[in-house]
């Protein structure tokens, strides 16, 4: 089996977590640590474009027919000549791709421009016909070309829904994959990881080809997802909240403005310019507040855009407390008061209000001081940010608002209107002789609200319904689940969810991949049989933890020292380093099983070699030694469905999973030193 035997089930998972997790995972465990010995022997993950192939008609559910597979290799086409641009270059998916032998069927394809995908990493059926159209046209009988792909496991693996006859021969399937891996070329600019090389292919080329199936080729129905489908969905959908943004504001002013004095702004009373006053204290908080968490070095994240909708929140309740105290201490007619006065009485409602919006500010500052110091690293950088905004907000409340009220008091006494504060109204003032007026509000709570609270009824209504909430409470808690859905990140109506559909349909009980790293090229040659046999280690794991699949076939089990071993008893090594070999048919030496290894794996002389499936798992030093290898292997399907039957991770399982993996992994003293790794454990810590 090839390498396209990196299966869909996995493909799903990476993309999600690189993308849409990347900010939410925690920072110095277990599986962080391990993800950096990962990629320092193997380097950066790769992006991964992938479609769904299936038959546009209601009335053919067969994907396995010529006319589609033409029009789905023309598609492939399409997508692996596209052309995209960036600062004058130009490239094409040949350019960007992960290198990796193994792709197409015929192996001994030398490199030219027409099968120069044959070295690209792809994974689909199409590879049967070197991804050529006129070879498959040429193809009278598809099917049994397709028997050839690998075991029954290997073709479910990436066809939906396949039926097989009785002697297992492949006779029909409703959809297959198709998925494009690039080289990770992202680096970090201003604080932000980019990649747009690769951004600029997934763009031009790839949603562009995607997005036109339906037109260019009426016979298929191809829905796809994107390594930048997050980035363009979720970011926009945050980006949009802008306008959202700017709606609040201008509700908030409105409703402000018609709380602390009179809707009417033509009349004296109203206090339209205190509230523009108000969203400006929030404003400044937010703009201070960026400024200086950003020159403190701290990052910038689409969730940061949530950051005014907080502050709106509570600068607006600080307004209404420190103005309902202003005019608590208003005890004569306003006319009556002098400048002084006017200050007197704002010392005094400060005295009052000062301490209440402190401690309010404090716990707010206090909360999100504390959650910045969270092992994610998005929610860390939030909640300093947010940290920031609320001591801002306390001074500019307590300083820049507190003058504000001041002036507009003044401005109020003098009868002046509100934008043209230097003109005065034609209308006599009103001022009431009681000084302060009690509003609505403050008489429905006094009058009525509080009388019936303190009343008996009103006090068994209250104790019942408050018990009531604390045993729905109780009984919520101890019934909670740890649940996670990557798919909650994306706006509803986005094209992704088409794709998570046909997920759903026709790979519902795929797992998660796994990886084990073994380490240290002397003891890997030394345990090199033990290594060769490690399916025997992972039989019967199915149904308790680890709950890894039977390593049955390549879907499910692939180990370079198997590969190897099974080649050098059938072919020896003449191919590949013409070493001696021993009895046990591994060579007698170290460094000649290094050599072996390398040229197991890549090629010198061009094309293919033997084990070109196996380039990408393994790691050499510059002095040719092997640093490390990989074994890759597949857990069961470890999710459920929740209550609304949409399918989600089943986090306790998958935690079971994880330790019960690292404590069999540990548990081979011999094999030391090794650790497992795997994408979804920087999600799985989180839980």
């Amino acid at each position: 089996m090839e390498c396209d035997d990196i299966r869909f089930d996995s493909l799903f998972a990476i993309v999600m977590l690189l993308l849409s997790l990347r900010l939410w995972v925690p920072q110095g465990t277990t599986a962080q640590t391990e993800s950096d010995l990962y990629q320092g022997y193997f380097g950066g993950n790769s992006r991964i474009n992938s479609l769904i192939i299936e038959p546009s008609s209601d009335d053919n559910d067969n994907v396995l027919t010529k006319d589609l597979l033409l029009d789905a290799m023309k598609m492939h086409q399409e997508i692996a000549s596209g052309q995209s641009q960036e600062d004058g270059e130009t490239y094409t998916f040949t350019d960007l791709c992960v290198s990796s032998g193994g792709t197409c069927a015929n192996t001994t394809a030398q490199p030219s421009a027409s099968n120069a995908i044959c070295n690209c990493l792809v994974t689909s059926i199409l590879k049967q016909w070197n991804y050529n159209v006129e070879l498959l046209e040429q193809d009278d009988n598809i099917l049994s070309t397709l028997n050839g792909y690998g075991t029954q496991q290997d073709l479910e693996a990436v066809l939906g829904q396949p039926t097989f006859d009785d002697d297992g021969q492949l006779v029909s399937a409703e959809a297959f994959i198709l998925s494009y891996f690039l080289e990770d070329r992202s680096y970090v600019e201003d604080g932000t990881e980019i990649d747009p090389i690769n951004e600029g292919w997934e763009k031009d080329v790839f949603l562009a080809v995607a997005e036109d199936v339906g037109t260019d080729y009426p016979s298929l129905y191809a829905p796809y997802f994107s390594a930048r489908s997050f980035q363009d969905e979720f970011g926009g959908a945050i980006n949009s909240d802008i306008l959202l943004v700017q709606v609040s504001f201008a509700l908030c002013f409105v409703y402000v403005a018609a709380t602390i004095g009179k809707f009417q702004w033509w009349k004296s009373g109203s206090r339209w310019t205190l509230a523009l006053a108000a969203l400006i204290t929030c404003g400044l908080a937010v703009a201070g507040g960026l400024g200086l968490a950003s020159a403190f070095g701290l990052f910038f994240g689409p969730v940061h855009n949530f950051l005014p909708f907080i502050m709106l929140g509570i600068g607006v309740d600080d307004a209404f407390v420190i103005v309902n105290a202003f005019d608590r201490e208003r005890k004569v007619k306003r006319s009556e008061e002098d400048d002084e006065g006017i200050a007197q009485r704002a010392k005094r409602a400060l005295g009052r209000a000062g301490s209440s919006i402190t401690v309010t500010s404090m716990t707010d500052f206090v909360v999100f001081a504390i959650s910045s110091s969270s092992g994610l690293p998005a929610l860390a950088s939030f909640s300093a940010y947010a940290a920031i905004c609320i001591f801002l907000l306390w001074l500019f409340a307590a300083l820049f608002f507190s003058s504000t009220f001041v002036l507009d008091e003044r401005r109020q006494r003098d009868n002046r209107r509100e934008c043209l504060c230097c003109t005065q109204r034609k209308a006599e003032l009103d001022d009431p002789e009681e000084g302060f007026e009690e509003g609505i509000v403050s008489k429905y709570f006094r009058k009525y609200h509080a009388p019936a609270l303190l009343s008996l009824p009103g006090k068994l209504i209250t104790v019942t319904v408050f018990a009531g909430l604390l045993g729905f409470g109780v009984f919520g808690m101890i019934n909670l689940s740890v649940e996670d859905t990557s798919r909650e990140f994306f706006p509803s109506g986005s094209y992704v969810f088409d794709f998570f559909d046909a997920v759903d349909e026709y790979f519902p009980s795929t797992g998660i991949d796994y990886e084990i790293t073994f380490e240290e090229g002397s003891n890997i040659y030394k345990e090199r049989e033990a290594l060769s046999e490690l399916n025997t280690r992972l039989t019967g794991l199915e149904n308790n933890p680890p709950y890894i699949a039977e390593p049955v076939s390549e879907s499910t089990y692939r180990n370079l020292m198997t590969g190897l071993h099974d080649y050098l008893v059938e072919n020896g090594s003449g191919a590949i380093g013409n070493v001696t070999l021993d009895s046990d048919s591994w060579p007698t030496n170290e460094d000649d099983f290094y050599l072996t290894v390398k040229q197991y794996t890549s090629s010198e002389q061009g094309g293919d070699a033997p084990g070109a499936e196996y380039k990408q798992d393994v790691s050499f030093g510059d002095d040719n030694v092997l640093n490390a290898y990989k074994m890759r292997g597949r857990y069961v399907s470890l999710t459920k469905k929740d209550r609304d039957g949409k399918i989600i991770d089943d986090a306790d399982r998958q935690i079971d999973a994880m330790d019960a993996t690292r404590d069999m992994v540990n548990s081979w003293t011999e094999l030391q030193p090794a650790f497992p790794y795997s994408e979804q454990y920087l999600t799985i810590e989180g839980f």
